[in-house]
């Protein structure tokens, strides 16, 4: 595993999300970058050229002489409802080391029967602050690795603004894991 703050040059072209922004680019083969987070699957990193934070998804682990199982994977035991909350428990704001669902950011999780058979999942979640680009991102993570258990057959992942988040929804092992406690 490469350490946090690592120095990685780019083996070749990948395409990453600016953070907070949310705006695609594509960082160059030859790029070097500082690995600032490698949690739920996917690389935070550090680039100076072009400059700023930009997330890089676990399947563009190779492009930075890493593996996707570097970021971290979800448990696969327990009930089924169980393991959707493992699930949301990989995806991470890019820029907080802490899963969304420990961050308070997930409000409900509701799992019903899908048209056709299997079953339907349906999360209402939030964002730390209102005006954060990569809402969509981490809402189509989250829907990404609820859709990859094979008992799930459809996924809804909502942005809500109600109840407005606050430092006080992050729960306990997310306020350890941020030094707040």
């Amino acid at each position: 595993m490469v350490e946090t703050g690592s120095q990685i040059q780019l083996s070749r072209d990948v395409d990453a999300v600016q953070i907070p922004a949310g705006t695609a680019v594509k960082l160059l083969a030859g790029s070097v970058v500082a690995l600032t987070q490698s949690l739920g699957g996917s690389f935070t990193v550090h680039s100076q050229n072009p400059s700023g934070l930009f997330r890089i998804d676990g399947r563009d682990a190779d492009a930075l002489g890493l593996k996707t199982e570097d970021a971290g994977s979800a448990s696969s035991e327990g009930t089924l409802e169980d393991r959707i909350w493992s699930q949301l428990k990989t995806c991470y704001d890019p820029e907080i080391p802490v899963n969304i669902v420990d961050l308070g950011l997930v409000y409900s999780m509701d799992l019903s029967e899908a048209a056709g058979g299997g079953k339907r999942v349906d999360v209402k979640m939030t964002l730390t602050a209102p005006g954060c680009g990569m809402g969509p991102s981490i809402a189509a993570d989250a829907k990404q690795k609820i859709l990859s258990l094979k008992e799930i057959k459809d996924a809804e992942v909502e942005v809500v603004w109600e109840p407005q988040w606050n430092p006080s929804m992050i729960s306990a092992e997310g306020k350890v894991r941020l030094g707040i406690e």
